[in-house]
């Protein structure tokens, strides 16, 4: 899929990751939820977004799991995610954990949470 998506071949690479994430791959969850929201080989379609993300998360990747707490974040869902940055920055994304530092010396996340994203 990613050699496809590369190449410009994005029916090729909805196929192989629709196909990969069919079987649990979470990669390919990352991958579709991306080629949803950028409208690659594929209608732009939110809800799809994030039911890519949140299987990608399930499965342990870490990426998804940062990107869906930006999704959250966006929604109005500070609490979730606080949650999903957490759980992201235990995953080692710098992303999270850099987001999180400075919620934290805004006031806008708990000594708890910030101290749980550090134990990772």
């Amino acid at each position: 899929g990613g050699k496809r998506d590369g190449e410009g071949d994005y029916d090729g690479a909805i196929e192989y990751y629709t196909r990969a994430a069919g079987l649990g791959d979470a990669g390919a969850h990352f991958d579709l939820s991306r080629m949803y929201q950028e409208g690659k080989g594929v209608e732009m379609n939110e809800k799809k977004v994030w039911h890519h993300l949140e299987q990608a998360a399930i499965g342990g990747h870490p990426k998804a799991r940062h990107n869906l707490a930006c999704l959250e974040e966006v929604n109005g869902r500070r609490d979730r995610a606080v949650k999903h940055w957490i759980i992201a920055a235990n995953q080692g994304v710098d992303d999270s954990l850099e987001i999180l530092k400075h919620a934290f010396g805004k006031g806008n996340v708990s000594k708890e949470d910030f101290a749980a994203a550090l134990r990772g």
